[in-house]
């Protein structure tokens, strides 16, 4: 009668393993973006901001030139991100908490949600023309005498970006995209590729400035990222 038992439940196992096996496996969780537009607008409780309260509800940081545009950036990037200031890899004291807080559903939900609106650009006050001049250079052909890349180069034609690894610039804010370059050539950011820094500590003062400045002031309407551009087709 032992032995019966054993071997019944030795056959029960089996099966249910067979059973186990069978089963397919959980399909990838798909970002909820509905909750990510909560999370943007409410936060997260406890403890985590809603993004809106920096970045607007709808990514534009409602002109507040301190904080950048999110709307429409790669959810991969973005969520990169958010991972990098979570893990001290890139330092802010203000993301940092706010990140540590988010789990890997809510990083996914928001970023989503982020990567998918749009938001008007503000009008902005015109700066020096010659300073736009000269940062328009730098942005689409650098300086080969000083074996200096042009951004374009990385970021696509006109700033457009490279998605999903490489965030777009154009119509962002030259006060956010001036002090990221300063904190590269300070070596005060350190989560992007080794080209950033090398390409920040090239750049003076004025030339900081003056890539900042073209790159706020281009019609991002009028740009594209490389990946949703149809490849040309051949000649016949």
């Amino acid at each position: 009668m032992i032995r019966s038992a054993l071997a019944a439940a030795t056959m029960a196992s089996i099966g249910a393993a067979g059973v186990a096996h069978a089963l397919p496996e959980s399909p990838i969780r798909k970002p909820d973006l509905g909750r990510g537009a909560a999370i943007a607008a409410q936060g997260v409780a406890p403890g985590v901001l809603a993004c809106a309260q920096c970045h607007a509800y709808n990514g534009g940081s409602n002109g507040i030139d301190a904080f950048p545009r999110v709307a429409g950036q790669s959810a991969w990037y973005l969520a990169k991100e958010l991972r990098d200031y979570a893990s001290g890899v890139r330092l802010n004291a203000v993301m940092a908490p706010i990140a540590k807080a988010l789990s890997s559903d809510d990083i996914a939900d928001v970023t989503a949600y982020y990567a998918g609106v749009n938001a008007p650009y503000p009008p902005l006050a015109n700066p020096d023309p010659a300073l736009i001049k000269r940062g328009e250079q730098l942005a689409k052909t650098g300086d080969a005498a000083r074996e200096l890349q042009s951004c374009d180069n990385c970021h696509g034609p006109g700033g457009a970006g490279e998605p999903p690894a490489i965030p777009y610039l154009a119509g962002q804010y030259a006060r956010y995209i001036a002090l990221q370059l300063t904190m590269w050539q300070r070596g005060s950011r350190n989560n992007s590729p080794d080209e950033m820094a090398d390409v920040a500590k090239r750049l003076d003062t004025r030339e900081i400035a003056a890539v900042a400045a073209y790159f706020q002031h281009v019609d991002a309407s009028t740009v594209a990222p490389a990946s949703t551009v149809a490849p040309k087709q051949p000649k016949r």
